[in-house]
C-alpha cells in the first residue's frame, strides 16, 4: 500500500494552520475579512447563482449517486462503493469541521446562505466531484478534460467568494480538507482492492 504522503501532509498542514488562525487569531481574521471585500465585486450576477445552484451540496450527492449508479450498472461494485465512500466521508469530515469551529458566514452574505461558513460546502463537494471524475476518467480523455475540470472548479470557488458567502479562507480549507480525504479513501481503496 501506497500512501500519498505529500498530499496528507500539505493538506492536513493547511487544513490545521487554518483552523487554528480562524479560532485563535484575530489578525489573520481580519486579513481574511479585508482580503474578501477586495475580492468582491457585486453579488448580483445570475451566472454566480446559477454555478451555486447547480453545486449545492445536496445536488452534488445526487451527482455522486448518480456516478455510483452508473458504475455498479456496469458490474464495477468497488468503483462505485468508492465513489459513494469518497463524498460521503468527505461530506462526514465536512460536517464536523463546520460545526467545530462554527464561523459566521460574511457579514454581507446572501440571505438563503445558512450554516456555517468555514469550510465552504459548495468548493467541498466541487473538488471533491472534481478528484472522483478525474481519477475515473483521466485515462479515456486528453489533457483537455483536466482544463475543463479545472475551469468549472474555479467558476464554483469564484461563486461563493462573488456571492459573499465565504472567507477565503474557507474556500481554502474546504480544498485541503478535500483532499486530504480523497487521499485517504483512494489509499484505503488501493488497499483492500488493488494489491
Amino acid at each position: 500500500m501506497q500512501v500519498d504522503l505529500i498530499s496528507l501532509t500539505i493538506s492536513g498542514l493547511v487544513l490545521l494552520v487554518l483552523i487554528l488562525n480562524i479560532l485563535y487569531s484575530p489578525a489573520f481574521n481580519r486579513l481574511d475579512r479585508k482580503l474578501h471585500k477586495k475580492l468582491v465585486r457585486t453579488q448580483k450576477n445570475i451566472f454566480w447563482k446559477i454555478i451555486a445552484f447547480i453545486n449545492e451540496p445536496k445536488l452534488v450527492i445526487v451527482w455522486d449517486v448518480l456516478i455510483a449508479g452508473l458504475l455498479l450498472n456496469e458490474d464495477n461494485y468497488r468503483l462505485g462503493l468508492w465513489v459513494l465512500a469518497t463524498l460521503g466521508v468527505t461530506d462526514a469530515a465536512g460536517f464536523i469541521v463546520k460545526h467545530l469551529v462554527k464561523r459566521s458566514r460574511p457579514h454581507a452574505h446572501l440571505s438563503e446562505e445558512e450554516g456555517y461558513s468555514f469550510p465552504s460546502g459548495h468548493v467541498l463537494g466541487a473538488t471533491t466531484m472534481c478528484l472522483i471524475l478525474y481519477a475515473l476518467l483521466r485515462r479515456e480523455f486528453d489533457q483537455l478534460f483536466a482544463v475543463i475540470l479545472l475551469i468549472y472548479w474555479l467558476f464554483v470557488v469564484i461563486s461563493r467568494l462573488n456571492l459573499r458567502a465565504h472567507y477565503p479562507s474557507d474556500v481554502l480549507g474546504a480544498v485541503a480538507l478535500s483532499v486530504f480525504c480523497f487521499t485517504v479513501v483512494q489509499t484505503i481503496y488501493a488497499a483492500l482492492f488493488l494489491k
